[in-house]
């Protein structure tokens, strides 16, 4: 399966990017038990970030980041198999649980609820 990873990026940051980098490597996290259980991992930074340089944007406080970073998920949820959501709070992750939910998509809530996945050691 194409699996979102949803959870906090930037909520609760205060838009620092030191806490911002430390919440992706915590998606990041996720996405090799994943990947180990044959299943391939996305998280929607990894689309939005270079998308959002792209456009002129340096931050995610640039005006233009509004226009990318939400509705970077929404996109990629219409390739995705399921959404693996990690604990947090989180508007974006939110958002992509409410649109899984509404195209029928699975929603886990720990790693070890996706098929074949494990928790690392």
């Amino acid at each position: 399966m194409l699996i979102l990873i949803a959870g906090p990026y930037r909520s609760g940051t205060g838009d620092d990017p030191a806490l911002m980098a430390a919440n992706l490597a915590k998606l990041e996290a996720a996405a090799w038990p994943l990947f180990q259980a044959g299943h391939v991992p996305m998280i929607g930074e990894w689309v939005a970030l270079p998308v959002l340089r792209g456009a002129g944007g340096t931050s995610v406080t640039d005006p233009v980041a509004a226009e990318i970073m939400y509705p970077t998920a929404a996109r990629l949820l219409r390739h995705c198999d399921a959404v693996l959501r990690l604990p947090g709070e989180s508007t974006g992750a939110d958002q992509d649980v409410a649109i899984a939910r509404e195209r029928g998509l699975p929603v886990y809530h720990r790693i070890e609820d996706v098929p074949g996945a494990t928790v690392p050691a």
